[in-house]
């Protein structure tokens, strides 16, 4: 649907929209281009951002020797915390401030990505934490200005960081996912190589692919970018800017891959087609949400991520109760789109023809329905627990999961419909169960 015949635009409502990304170098073996384009953007001394299991990996060889052979100097920090936390990302940009780097490194999944974007903000300007975390949780305050220049390289197919101004964290004290969100933040590149999901266990593989496929459906069913107040100044446009045929593209396609290949990927860690496509996907879904926003699933999902008691995956460091991002994303997902659907019935139907669901004879009263539908037999497929139940959680949390996503406005008002707590508390109750 070309640009011209999008939406009508709403009274008061934006006219025009943005599109921003990182730039992006993806196919086997471009892991060992970041020395020199490292080098190409003026660095000198990298702060080069893993976790302990990264450090381990060929991977992580592969790119201090790039480094090395660049003549770069290399200061390496190594203890990312799986799902970071205010405390870990302060501890990070302590690291930062002391290395003094002309420019960082990102080895690793979202939370390696998300933990780099952090210290070269607070090492760049150094604030209060609150400062610059998304407001009401936060003072939402701007980014003053440029950050210094960093290459991510994911090495899991699904946050979609590498191309995203959003990086997102626990906040201890409140039990809870919450976020900053700036255009600044997004990396300066992007080297996305396929070879890094070869050694993923099949668990990542599902969770963080059904992060890509939320991404994408949460982005096109998102509230219209003409339907969104337009800013003061189009400066302050944000990046959450609702559907838009950008974005639409992107997410169009990463439904289409996502239905192909995203069992077969998780069946078989030798199906190097299908990892490879479910990277492609996660790129192609990154840029889409970078631009558009996902609402409701994600919303809810830092609180479901922040409550969490005692779930420990399979595939996962042991250690500590860890409810995987995807995971917490998607256990949301169904309830969502069959409350969403009567906004958009024929986007809905169309994303779950995509993902291989036949909708021959469907009505738009059925969308909500077919679509919640595939999303389960999804989840099923690849051994995603049974909703919040098969997480740990109970009649008796819904309300605390509730206050924990209402907080997450810069979600919930992107949704198409309305996000009130009472149907935050009447959604996570649906999505207690749903076989």
């Amino acid at each position: 649907m070309g640009c011209c015949h999008y939406h009508p635009v709403g009274e008061g409502c934006d006219t025009a929209f943005t599109v921003d990304t990182s730039r992006i170098t993806f196919g086997r073996g471009c892991l060992a281009e970041v020395g020199d384009r490292a080098r190409a953007l003026g660095m000198k001394r990298v702060a080069l951002f893993s976790d302990e299991r990264l450090a381990r990996l060929p991977h992580f060889q592969k790119v201090r020797q790039s480094l090395s052979a660049a003549g770069l100097e290399v200061a390496a920090y190594t203890d990312v915390h799986v799902e970071p936390t205010d405390r870990s990302f302060l501890e990070a940009a302590r690291f930062a401030s002391e290395a003094r780097p002309d420019g960082y490194i990102s080895l690793g999944g979202g939370s390696v990505i998300d933990t780099c974007k952090a210290a070269n903000l607070y090492a760049t300007y150094p604030a209060d934490f609150l400062a610059y975390v998304n407001a009401p949780v936060g003072e939402g305050r701007p980014v003053p200005g440029p950050l210094k220049p960093h290459i991510a390289c994911p090495t899991t197919s699904g946050t979609g960081s590498e191309v995203t101004g959003i990086t997102i964290f626990d906040l201890l004290s409140m039990a809870a996912k919450t976020g900053i969100a700036s255009p600044a933040l997004r990396p300066t590149e992007a080297l996305i190589d396929p070879d890094c999901t070869a050694t993923l266990p099949a668990e990542v593989v599902a969770a963080s692919g059904l992060d890509v496929l939320s991404h994408a459906l949460e982005s096109y069913t998102a509230r219209p970018y003409v339907r969104r107040p337009a800013p003061p100044r189009p400066s302050l446009r944000p990046m959450s800017q609702g559907a838009n045929p950008w974005s639409d593209l992107g997410c169009r396609e990463a439904l289409r891959l996502m239905g192909l290949y995203l069992e077969r990927g998780v069946a078989d860690a030798e199906d190097h087609e299908a990892r490879e496509q479910l990277m492609w996907a996660s790129t192609l879904a990154g840029i889409a949400f970078g631009n558009a926003g996902v609402h409701a699933p994600h919303g809810m999902a830092y609180a479901v991520a922040g409550l969490v008691r005692d779930f420990q995956p399979s595939g996962y460091p042991e250690g500590e109760p860890l409810v995987p991002h995807g995971m917490a994303v998607i256990v949301n997902a169904p309830a969502v789109f069959r409350y969403t659907a009567e906004v958009s019935p024929e986007r809905h139907l169309e994303a779950a023809q995509w993902l291989g669901a036949d909708v021959r004879g469907a009505t738009p009263g059925d969308a909500g329905e077919v679509l919640a539908g595939k999303l389960i037999q999804i989840m099923r497929a690849v051994g995603i627990p049974n909703g919040l139940g098969g997480v740990g959680y109970t009649e008796a949390d819904v309300a605390a999961l509730t206050e924990g996503a209402y907080p997450q406005q810069r979600l919930l008002q992107n949704a198409p419909r309305e996000m009130t707590r009472p149907i935050l508390t009447d959604l996570f109750r649906q999505a207690l169960r749903y076989w």
